[in-house]
Formats: C-alpha cells, structure tokens, sequence
C-alpha cells in the first residue's frame, strides 16, 4: 500500500467515526502518519475536553482505522 492510499484509508476511517463525535460537538483531525504504522490525531471541539476521549481513541478510533488501515500499531491523540 502506497503512501497515499494509507493516507486516503485512514480519511475513510475518520470520515466514519466523524459523525459519532460531531453529534456529541466534537471533532477529529489527521495530524501524521509515522514509519508507515503510527498514527496522530487531534480531537477537537467538545471532544478535546471529554473525559472519556482515550476510550472513544481505543475502542472508536483504533479500531476502525485499523479496520482500514491493518498495519497500524498504534493511534495516538495530540493536543
């Protein structure tokens, strides 16, 4: 998988997760992709401040990137 299309299959990820966040204020950015198998959001909006973000990052996010993206090891959320 080029570059690109892991780029295009992590957007697809994003883009399903999205409207679960955006009906609770919130939101979710690509920030980078690294050596092809970690990955860097940034949740914004009411997401950024929820307390419960690192279990939306593990259960909602990861999994569905990797759903799309199977050689991803890890996601990490940045601020």
């Amino acid at each position: 998988m080029t570059n690109e299309e892991l780029t295009l299959n992590i957007e697809k990820a994003l883009e399903e997760i999205r409207p679960f966040l955006n009906s609770d204020g919130g939101d979710i950015q690509l920030v980078s992709i690294e050596d092809e198998k970690h990955v860097k959001v940034r949740f914004e909006g009411a997401c950024n401040s929820c307390s419960i973000n690192q279990m939306t990052l593990k259960a909602g996010v990861e999994t569905t990137i990797k759903k799309y993206a199977p050689q991803i090891e890890t996601v990490q959320n940045v601020i």
